[in-house]
């Protein structure tokens, strides 16, 4: 059975844009919760989630912090994500670990990408979401801030409690039916929640409509059945900084947010393919672990941090569970609470519980610890983040630092979900992707003064890739002799590309009457993918082809693996020039947020740059929504560009959508620019 402390936990997450006060926020709930004597200052750096030299230095969340208290009789773990465009990967990458998504806005701000995308995430993750309207006291028309939250999220985005006497106060519209707040009266948005919550409780209903009392424990118990369902997303007003509200949001996460037996259950799976199974954690303190890694940080006084939620069974200090696939148990030496970046040694964790391991080098991000009795392959459903696209090609200033600069890479991308390094043979650079200008700029800053591997960088070359357009055909007849034994191959092939879905290479022996040997083949297609990494036409990876090798001849003396590699490699390149090659470049979905009369200047901009609009949305007070792609060439340095357009107002996020053929006249001077290597037979 569970453990009765598992009913008094709430783990809820608070998202949203940088300047929605969500690290203040969390400063008030832990001075009401009697954890700090007073609330800390993001602009003085004194804060419990903000710890870092660089986030106290730039005044923002730039890593998702966790933290933890007691409030009337439950245990709340909150986490604190970052805002930024750059960062909503890292943002996403708390989900796992909570049952409430809490979308945290500042008063009279706009509803931005970021928000947006993570209340869709919470929606594809079957979460539910609440909306805490943050900074009522600023003079902000609070009203119009409501209506924006109904006009991004829906109707179904209703009041728990309401701001009254000019924002001083807030009055509970849930259970309180009299009274005049600065929205209205009470009694309108009283009727409107009920009217919503009693829709998923046929029996509820009808006492309702029959004008009969409903017991508070039957409108809690609806309430949290709409909440789950996605029927209901309430909303609530304070202010962390004058404290208006805070002990009422407090409150409404004890009493209606879901604890883990509540939750809706988490997508675990075991085994692959067909034989994959579906795992519901039961939350029994009795079955067997299985805990999620959601998240991995460097400390620098306890080293490697892993940060896990358990969701079944219990994990004490001396066990020695199972890391994924792997047969051989780790032992945990110690067990944390996390409080910020301080760290609170407790001797277990129960299911429902967040908590931290140190110095295990095997675990990662999407780790599962369990106890080796629930299959193989044990994992959480993969969450999908934005893949990073902004890059810079990098290198360390001091000769004979590669290592350590690899090693230091290695070390943030495996904290890092939306970082990633790769060496592009095409360009020879090693480039360093990341969200965007801000989120390479704080990692260039990191493997400088953490790691101390100081990197020169600058733009990238454009990663083109190399396809065929039609069916083609191509030999070659290699013959060497030079005294002695010599060399000898040919080989007839038809290149013909594939469509998208159908894979990127294929490769097949459709020759007939022993034309050509079965032990040459392996070199033939050797040959063919030498040609693959290196490119036919103008360096770059060819891909999307399907290459039959249908006739040739051999030399039973003279015929050797080298021959009919060679023979292979040219006969493909003849096939590939034939076949109307084109060089496709990488183009991505951009989604801006700018003032609506911006649009017709960032619609230009975008234009003149290969990109195009698909769509615009008015999102209200002033601000709109604008989806497009363009060649990621092309918003390569889109930061500067839209600042510069919208004075500093807009913002936006981008992820990689599909690989395009370039114009004409750029694959002319990129195939012109290309030099291949000849040969050496």
């Amino acid at each position: 059975m569970a453990d009765p402390r598992t009913g008094t936990m709430r783990n809820v997450a608070l998202v949203g844009s940088t300047d929605s006060g969500k690290t203040t926020l969390v400063e008030a709930l832990l001075a009401k919760a009697g954890v700090i004597s007073r609330a800390g200052r993001v602009v003085d750096g004194s804060t419990v989630c903000d710890s870092s030299d660089i986030e106290k230095e730039v005044g923002r969340s730039l890593e998702a912090a966790l933290v933890h208290f007691d409030h009337g009789g439950a245990h709340l773990n909150v986490i604190d994500t970052p805002g930024g465009p750059d960062f909503v990967g890292r943002a996403m990458a708390m989900l796992p670990a909570v049952e409430t998504v809490i979308l945290t806005l500042g008063a009279g701000q706009e509803i931005d990408t970021v928000g947006r995308r993570l209340m869709k995430k919470a929606i594809e993750r079957d979460l539910p979401r609440m909306v805490v309207i943050n900074k009522i006291d600023t003079g902000a028309d609070l009203a119009a801030s409501y209506e924006a939250v109904r006009t991004a999220f829906g109707d179904n985005c209703l009041p728990v409690n309401l701001p009254a006497d000019g924002a001083t106060k807030v009055i509970d519209c849930l259970s309180g039916e009299s009274g005049e707040s600065d929205l209205g009266p009470i009694e309108d948005f009283h009727t409107r929640i009920l009217d919503q919550i009693v829709e998923v409780d046929e029996e509820l209903m009808e006492i309702y409509l029959e004008g009969g009392e409903l017991a508070p424990e039957k409108i809690q118990a609806a309430f949290k059945q709409a909440l789950r369902e996605g029927h209901l997303v309430p909303v609530l007003f304070v202010s962390a900084e004058a404290g208006t509200g805070i002990e009422a949001f407090l409150d409404a996460i004890v009493e209606l947010c879901p604890n883990p037996l509540e939750g809706n259950p988490r997508p675990f799976e075991a085994g692959e393919g067909d034989d994959m199974k579906s795992i519901s954690p039961s939350l029994d303190s009795n079955a067997p672990l299985l805990a999620h890694v959601f998240k991995i940080t460097a400390d620098p006084f306890v080293g490697k941090l892993s940060i896990f939620k358990v969701h079944q069974g219990v994990i004490k200090v001396g066990d020695s569970p199972h890391l994924d696939d792997d047969r051989k148990p780790v032992r945990l030496a110690h067990l944390f609470k996390l409080q910020g970046n301080k760290h609170v040694e407790v001797s277990e964790l129960i299911a429902g519980d967040i908590g931290a391991v140190s110095k295990i080098d095997e675990m990662k991000r999407n780790s599962v610890l369990h106890d080796g009795t629930l299959g193989d392959h044990v994992h959480l459903r993969a969450l999908e983040l934005p893949r990073p696209m902004v890059g810079l090609a990098v290198t360390p200033e001091k000769r004979g630092s590669e290592a350590k600069l690899a090693d230091a890479i290695a070390k943030l991308t495996s904290e890092d979900p939306t970082l990633n390094i790769e060496r592009v043979a095409a360009t020879k650079q090693t480039i360093l992707r990341g969200m965007g200008e801000m989120h390479l700029r704080v990692t260039l800053r990191r493997l400088s003064e953490q790691y101390g591997v100081p990197v020169a960088s600058e733009p990238p070359k454009v990663a083109y890739k190399e396809t065929i357009t039609i069916e083609a055909s191509g030999h070659h007849r290699h013959k060497k002799q030079s005294g002695g034994a010599g060399q000898f191959g040919e080989v007839f092939l038809r290149v013909t590309p594939l469509e998208d879905g159908e894979g990127e290479f294929e490769f097949e022996d459709a020759t007939v009457g022993g034309s050509i040997p079965k032990q040459f083949m392996p070199a033939i297609e050797k040959g063919v993918r030498q040609v693959l990494t290196g490119g036919a036409v103008a360096g770059y990876p060819l891909q999307r082809v399907r290459v039959s090798v249908y006739d040739g001849k051999y030399h039973p003396v003279d015929s050797k693996e080298i021959a009919f590699m060679t023979a292979g490699r040219r006969a493909f390149i003849d096939a590939v020039h034939k076949a109307k090659p084109v060089l496709l470049e990488p183009i991505v979905a951009i989604e801006i947020t700018c003032p609506e009369d911006s649009i017709g200047d960032v619609g230009s901009d975008l234009a003149g740059h290969r990109g195009r609009m698909l769509g615009t949305d008015i999102l209200g007070g002033g601000q709109a929504l604008i989806r497009g792609t363009a060649p990621l060439s092309e918003v390569a340095d889109y930061a500067g560009r839209l600042r510069s357009i919208t004075g500093g107002a807009g913002s936006y996020t981008m992820e990689y959508s599909h690989d395009e053929a370039t114009p004409v006249h750029v694959q002319q001077e990129v195939i012109a620019a290309f030099q291949p290597h000849t040969d050496e037979d």
